[in-house]
């Protein structure tokens, strides 16, 4: 349910009234002129107002000033880059990504009762404990280059596209094409070199990009999806390139996540970059959640949700409690933005206990913005447990292939994926 209800259901009554009226020959165009002019004027105040003094003084876009509000924290785990086990910790990351992106990406913000109806159509456990087995449309395209038959169980032939995958590569190209000291001017570089489509926050900073706006103001600029979850999906490379140094991975993930969000929406990267590059040290996700949570301000929205988040967790009985608090705690924030979803992801961690299976299948089946939250869990805890520890069914039948929608750069394999960012790790390490 949306904050403003009343105000959807008007604009949808007066746009099914001026279909109707047209159809029957009525002259409505001046109404409807009349009508988006008032719009227009109510979105560019809308626009124009900003938070209050308090909410920015606990909430700022400048990197200095969100490290002086950050709390204390271990900043980096490792004295010295740590090459042993990390093989298999970054193939355990990244293939735990796809594996959770693949399975959530067919019923992507599905709710959790016609997900049910599918898996009880497919003869499935649920929540789900191998990839869907059919789906209602298989054929329909999925950023127009895989159909989501692509991504059913029998049917996988590679990591399958996908926007949450793309982006963790594109950060991995913008890693190797400007180094780790890369602005957020080179990031809107890379994007109109490499990026044909993008979305919400993502496409109004692509669109600015083109329309010649610098980086630094693509974000903020007729950007209502500024604190979406747009950005910390885009969280995971900073993480796999610094691993055991979470400050460094929020660094980057901030300068990233400069270019097409402000405020929670940069909180959100910093803190699943930060999370992920401590689960390279670590041997537990919830911990790595809380080293993250130490790269952000204490006092913003986005932290007090993940302590909240952290807190609730260990008393919830299963997955449909973890979505009745979360649907209880966030009524009215649309089912894309940062803050929830970050608390499916936490509790999806949670509930897995440190099993592969239970834990993207359960964060799957919460819903909202599921691709990307199981995409997220399956990427911190991979990197927790090692490839050694997640069931072969969820990876073997990508083929040592993915695929991207990057111009130039469609096709990836899956091992050089991981050879490309620990060499990315080791020159970060030794050049600090």
């Amino acid at each position: 349910m949306p904050y403003y209800p009343k105000l959807q259901q008007l604009l949808t009554d007066v746009s099914h009234w001026a279909d109707l009226r047209t159809e029957q020959g009525s002259q409505v165009r001046a109404l409807m002129a009349r009508l988006e002019k008032t719009l227009e004027k109510t979105g560019r105040e809308l626009s124009r107002l900003r938070p209050t003094t308090s909410q920015l003084e606990k909430e700022p876009n400048d990197l200095r000033a969100i490290r002086a509000l950050r709390p204390e924290g271990p900043r980096r785990l490792w004295k010295r880059f740590k090459k042993a086990g990390l093989r298999s910790r970054l193939k355990g990351a990244w293939l735990g990504r796809a594996a959770g992106c693949t399975l959530g990406a067919p019923v992507e913000g599905w709710s959790p009762e016609r997900m049910e109806r599918l898996a009880r159509r497919c003869n499935m456990d649920f929540p789900p404990r191998d990839y869907w087995s059919d789906h209602p449309d298989p054929d329909q395209p999925h950023y127009e280059t895989n159909v989501f038959r692509d991504y059913l169980r029998g049917y996988i032939k590679s990591v399958p596209v996908d926007d949450d995958l793309t982006y963790t590569l594109l950060g991995l190209l913008i890693l190797e094409e400007f180094g780790p000291a890369f602005t957020t001017k080179d990031v809107g570089t890379a994007w109109l070199k490499y990026l044909p489509v993008a979305c919400t926050a993502e496409d109004v900073a692509l669109k600015n990009l083109k329309a010649g706006i610098p980086a630094t103001r693509t974000g903020e600029k007729a950007n209502p999806f500024q604190e979406w979850i747009g950005a910390d999906i885009r969280s995971d490379p900073w993480g796999y390139a610094a691993p055991g140094w979470p400050e460094k991975a929020a660094e980057m993930a901030y300068r990233d996540a400069y270019l097409s969000h402000r405020q929670n929406g940069i909180y959100g990267a910093m803190f699943f970059s930060a999370a992920i590059a401590a689960a390279f040290a670590l041997n537990d996700p919830v911990q790595a959640l809380e080293v993250g949570l130490t790269e952000i301000p204490k006092d913003c929205r986005l932290a007090r949700d993940v302590r909240c988040a952290l807190k609730l967790g260990p008393r919830l009985k299963d997955w449909r409690a973890a979505r009745h608090a979360v649907d209880e705690q966030f009524a009215g924030m649309h089912p894309v933005h940062t803050n929830n979803n970050a608390c499916l992801t936490i509790f999806g961690l949670m509930l897995g206990g440190g099993d592969f299976t239970r834990t993207i299948g359960a964060t799957v089946a919460m819903g909202l913005d599921n691709d990307c939250t199981a995409a997220t869990a399956g990427s911190i805890l991979g990197a927790t447990i090692g490839i050694e520890n997640i069931p072969e069914h969820w990876w073997k039948p990508f083929h040592n292939k993915t695929r991207t929608y990057i111009n130039g750069h469609e096709w990836f394999r899956n091992t050089e994926i991981c050879e490309r960012f620990q060499r990315m790790a080791d020159a970060l390490w030794h050049t600090r």
